[in-house]
């Protein structure tokens, strides 16, 4: 019968070492992205959009205004719902920088939403601050477990982007 002393040492989850996420090369990324936008367009919007669900996070297309161009641009990004808010994350796919839509939200916040089963909605965008922040960066975590992982691997901070639901005021 083994003693206390030759007992088998117990590994806790807390003493474990985690080596750092692999992120797969930049043009598979990008392939990646243009394939599901592909196959969006191709299917006239029946595939490639989803509601979160469990522990799954949602896809939905949104249309910004470009900052330089002014032309409308439609990317497809993930998202969770917080109350009737969706809230993404602006990861650049974890590359460096921020992605283009977020950088047309921050000159023109207002843009279009589209979600699976549900006609489109204009919103409001604006990046999380301070405890709502810090409340949506856990909430994304509950969907990633490693998103501290991911997000140690950009030197920028990745903005969480709370989408408002929002009416245009009406002209005159």
């Amino acid at each position: 019968m083994p003693t206390l002393e030759s007992a088998p040492e117990v590994v806790t989850v807390s003493d474990e070492v985690t080596s750092a996420p692999r992120i797969p090369p930049r043009w598979f990324v990008r392939l990646a992205w243009q394939v599901h936008r592909g196959l969006y367009r191709a299917s006239g919007g029946r595939l490639g959009l989803r509601r979160p669900k469990g522990h799954r996070w949602g896809m939905m297309r949104l249309t910004t205004t470009g900052r330089r161009t002014g032309c409308e641009h439609s990317v497809i990004v993930a998202y969770v719902e917080d109350g009737p808010d969706l809230v993404t994350l602006a990861m650049n796919g974890w590359a460096q920088g921020h992605p283009s839509w977020w950088l047309n939200l921050r000159l023109h916040p207002e843009a279009t939403v589209d979600l699976v089963d549900e006609d489109s909605r204009t919103v409001r965008a604006h990046a999380a601050q301070g405890a709502e922040h810090d409340r949506l960066w856990a909430r994304w975590r509950d969907y990633d477990a490693r998103l501290d992982d991911y997000a140690a691997l950009r030197t920028t901070e990745t903005p969480v982007v709370v989408l408002e639901r929002w009416d245009e005021p009406a002209r005159h």
